[in-house]
């Protein structure tokens, strides 16, 4: 007599085992170059939930930034509701700063329910999801779609660590969502633009000889590390020069990366502008005329 499956087995027909979830695989898709940062989740099966969550779409890389439980990984509660994802869970890497859970990333997607001060406007999850996977296939980038605690979301600074910023369209009466509940339904939407761009390029591929040469040239995006260092350097720079009171800033800083994070420079953009940076620290009589040519 057969039974009906428990509510852990079930899931679309074409998850059952043995069977293609889809016609591109996790690999052609590029769904490796895709991770999913927790800031200061409170509740551990949150983080077992999400884990569950990015690993029903096919993803793997999860970062957890100053937990309030450092043991996450070996909570009762947190395995119990990773279930079928434990690997994910225990593979999680925790990490004392934003900025370390998103080193090499050239596209860092906050998640936010509204519009902060001096930070790019939100747009929708599909949209973002759509960015991604054209930087993921055009230039094999490194993404992070970011999340912040249960109570308050992402903090302003954190938001503006990040080039883009999206929002689930949820009922606006309603639309507060669980933290595992939000990244399930930013993993999925980023494994739907994935493989649909993987097919993309698989169908436009020539059949006759596949072995061509294929010229693509792709301006990659500064990572994030170099983005940080960047506005570190050009901090220094406007104070040695005097326009920036490190005992006044006030919101220069803040508007000055929302205006580049905007341009989302290149890594050669980043060194340009550090170059000026470095040239706005020397004597008055050194920097006149300093560049010639």
């Amino acid at each position: 007599m057969s039974t009906a499956p428990s509510p852990d087995s079930i899931g679309a027909p074409s998850d059952a085992p043995g069977r293609a979830a889809t016609p591109a695989s996790g690999q052609a898709a590029g769904l490796a170059h895709v991770r999913f940062v927790l800031v200061e989740p409170s509740h551990v099966g949150n983080i077992g939930s999400s884990a569950r969550a990015i690993r029903a779409m096919g993803f793997e890389r999860l970062c957890v930034v100053r937990p309030r439980d450092s043991r996450f990984r070996h909570s009762l509660e947190a395995v119990a509701l990773a279930a079928g994802a434990t690997d994910v869970l225990e593979r999680a890497i925790a990490y004392e700063s934003l900025t370390d859970a998103l080193a090499g990333v050239q596209l860092a997607v906050a998640t936010t329910g509204y519009a902060r001060d001096f930070a790019v406007e939100p747009v929708e999850v599909r949209q973002a999801a759509a960015h991604a996977a054209e930087l993921v296939h055009g230039a094999a980038g490194e993404v992070a779609f970011v999340f912040g605690t249960e109570r308050t979301g992402m903090r302003n600074e954190d938001i503006r660590r990040c080039h883009l910023s999206c929002c689930i369209p949820a009922d606006p009466d309603r639309s507060s969502l669980n933290l595992s509940q939000a990244v399930q339904v930013v993993a999925y939407e980023c494994r739907r633009e994935l493989l649909a761009r993987a097919q993309q390029a698989d169908s436009a591929a020539p059949r006759a000889d596949r072995s061509d040469p294929v010229p693509r040239v792709a301006q990659m995006p500064a990572s994030i590390e170099q983005n940080e260092g960047m506005f570190e350097h050009l901090e220094q720079g406007l104070v040695a020069i005097g326009y920036l009171d490190p005992e006044q800033p006030k919101h220069l800083m803040a508007r000055l990366r929302h205006l580049l994070m905007r341009a989302q420079p290149t890594a050669s953009e980043v060194d340009i502008l550090r170059g000026v940076a470095s040239a706005m620290q020397l004597p008055r009589h050194l920097r006149a005329g300093r560049k010639k040519g």
